[in-house]
């Protein structure tokens, strides 16, 4: 077993390969932190579904893909802050995506939250990854 330094942006990659292979779903080793991403996504409207599956010895969510007329919905899955580098925004800094049609998922103190939230909320954080 390969020790994964960068499980935010192993999640990211395996979607961006499932979608590139148009599968109908993608297993991803399970975290809370992943899951709340993923739950971001879905509530935006980029993924269909998830689910979690408790195998043994360790859980995988098994994510949905969405597509529509055959094109995926997700155009791009960016990962900003990475651990050699992370990068830091405050409410004001907060970037928007392709013009607001994209999201940013930010990780605030207030939890994990997308640019809007984060905005609204007038909180900034670590920004996570960018979606569109």
């Amino acid at each position: 077993m390969s020790l994964n330094t960068d499980p935010i942006a192993d999640m990211l990659a395996r979607i961006r390969n499932a979608l590139m292979r148009k599968k109908e779903f993608v297993d991803i080793p399970f975290s809370k932190f992943k899951l709340t991403i993923i739950k971001i996504l879905k509530r935006e409207g980029y993924i269909l579904d998830y689910a979690i599956i408790d195998l043994k010895p360790a859980p995988i969510i098994k994510v949905f893909l969405k597509y529509k007329d055959g094109e995926p919905v997700i155009h791009e899955l960016k990962r900003v802050s990475k651990p050699g580098r992370r990068i830091y925004v405050n409410s004001k800094n907060i970037p928007t995506v392709i013009n607001g049609l994209g999201i940013a998922i930010i990780s605030t103190s207030k939890g994990v939250l997308t640019d809007k939230e984060a905005r609204k909320e007038n909180v900034g954080g670590e920004l996570v990854c960018t979606i569109w």
